[in-house]
């Protein structure tokens, strides 16, 4: 699970960004406070509802333009969107930013299948995402495993038919403090899973994203990413990776139509991160970086 998850508002700002990679420009939206509430959402479908071949530019200003006209405009339009016959497969997603993103792809008519360590933690999210009439498939996935991530996609296409969506959410940090004691150990366990599964977990989908005409990939990467935290390094220079790791991959997916793009949500109240927001003295510095700074 990220530890970095955040909200999103329509300006730019400095806490948070979505790396829109069909636009070839970074399409920025700021964080403004620690919000334990719906920010995954908004990312992970503005990101799946990108359209290609319109400058950055012109379509925020459209999208403003728009805004000040109507300003529920831009609600209107998401709550009416429909993911109906879409299969989307989130990992770790039974807690967190993984949980809201498997919500808010299923109550747009994804099927969602979601995956954990733990199969407690599994049947729990399945129960409650069944309690909220979403269409859901559970299963143990330890995406640092190769033979876990084969599991999770063949499980998939048994029982789903195919994949649309790949929404990369999981992610570890067993590291805090100066960058320079950190490990060997470390840093293998960290690129291993943020980074190098994400790529190997978009290598398997794809071949069956194209089957279906095209699709979607959504890595979740963080603000660390871009201005890294103190204590944190290894961690955020993972995340940095994942940046890259869409702008690779966009321009040779673009050919089969599938989309990949990046969210780099801020810092919200998640158990996760609850190190950091915990904290007073660093939720103070945190939140000097806020351009609001709250």
């Amino acid at each position: 699970m990220d530890v970095f998850v955040g909200r999103e508002t329509r300006c730019r700002g400095t806490a948070g960004s979505v790396l829109d990679t069909s636009q070839g420009l970074g399409a920025s939206s700021s964080s403004g406070s620690f919000n334990p509430g719906r920010s995954a959402i908004t990312f992970f479908l503005e990101s799946l509802k990108t359209q290609r071949g319109r400058h950055c530019t012109v379509m925020l200003r459209s999208v403003f333009r728009c805004l000040r006209i109507n300003p529920v405009a831009g609600h209107r339009s998401m709550s009416q969107s429909s993911l109906a016959g879409k299969v989307a497969i989130v990992t770790a997603s039974t807690d967190g930013i993984g949980l809201a993103a498997a919500q808010a792809l299923g109550k747009r008519g994804a099927h969602v299948v979601v995956s954990s360590r733990r199969q407690a933690n599994v049947d729990k999210a399945v129960a409650l995402l069944q309690s909220q009439s979403i269409q859901v498939t559970g299963t143990t996935c330890n995406v640092g495993k190769g033979e876990d991530r084969e599991k999770l996609v063949k499980m998939t296409l048994d029982q789903c038919g195919g994949i649309d969506i790949l929404v990369s959410n999981a992610a570890v940090n067993p590291f805090f403090g100066s960058i320079m004691d950190s490990t060997e150990e470390v840093w293998d366990k960290i690129l291993d899973v943020n980074v190098k599964s994400a790529f190997l977990m978009t290598k398997l989908v794809v071949p069956h994203m194209e089957k279906r005409g095209g699709g979607n990939v959504v890595f979740v990467s963080s603000v660390g990413g871009y201005q890294p935290m103190q204590g944190l390094g290894p961690y955020c220079v993972s995340k940095t990776a994942l940046l890259g790791l869409t702008r690779a991959l966009a321009p040779d997916l673009a050919q089969s139509n599938i989309r990949v793009n990046c969210v780099a949500p801020g810092v919200i109240k998640t158990r996760f991160s609850s190190a950091l927001w915990q904290n007073e003295d660093l939720v103070d510095e945190l939140k000097k970086q806020l351009s609001i700074k709250r």
